[in-house]
Order: C-alpha cells, then structure tokens, then sequence
C-alpha cells in the first residue's frame, strides 16, 4: 500500500505543534522567548538600524531553533532509554551546550547593540 501523500498544510501543522508543545513543556524556552520579546522591544524602542535588527533576528531564531532541537534531542534520548546511560547524557549535555553556546551569542549581540543606546539615553546631557 502507498502512504498517503501528506499536504503542505498538513507539514506547516505539525511543524507548528512542535513548537507549541515545546514552548508548553520547557521552562528554558519560555525564558528565552521573554528575552527575545525584551530586544524587540528594546528595537522599536531605541529605533535600531536595519543592520541591528538582522543580527537581533539572527540570535533570537538561532536561540529558538537550537532549543526546540534540544527538546527534540531530550524527547527521543528519553524514549531510548529512562534509565540513566553515559552516552545518553552525553547527548543530552551537547544539545544543551549548542543552546547555551547560541545564546551567549544573542546576549553578546544584544550587549554590542544596546548597551550604546542605553548609555546614551540614560546618561547623555
């Protein structure tokens, strides 16, 4: 039997369920949308450049992406196995360091673009 041919529709879903359920089940995440709705705040606020708001783009999506990937990595890593397995925590440590990795990242391009403004809106004559 073929499998049925699954629409665009259908792909966009679930694609969309998977990141509803992650931002549901994991605390990290909701941390980091906080953080990304702070620096798009902060970006109408102090009106960044166009060049400012890619980079401010680029770190929150990366930041986003790695951390549903590493809820994904985390799901499966626990279906494999409940008991505690070396390699399992291997996997589990490295996903969670890309997350970490990539969201010094963000906060590095946050500092480099903010803390000017903030020092010139809060202390200039």
């Amino acid at each position: 039997m073929k499998p049925r041919k699954q629409s665009l529709f259908h792909g966009f879903y679930c694609a969309f369920a998977g990141i509803g359920s992650s931002i549901k089940s994991e605390v990290n995440l909701k941390f980091h949308l906080f953080a990304a709705i702070t620096a798009v705040a902060l970006g109408f606020f102090f009106q960044i450049s166009s060049a400012e708001w890619l980079w401010i783009l680029l770190a929150i999506f990366l930041v986003l992406a790695a951390e549903v990937m590493n809820t994904a990595i985390e799901s499966l890593s626990d279906l494999v196995s409940s008991a505690y397995h070396p390699l399992i925590k291997k996997t589990k440590d490295a996903s969670a360091g890309a997350v970490l990795l990539l969201a010094v990242f963000a906060l590095i391009c946050g500092l480099i673009i903010f803390v000017p403004k903030m020092t010139e809106f809060f202390f200039s004559d």
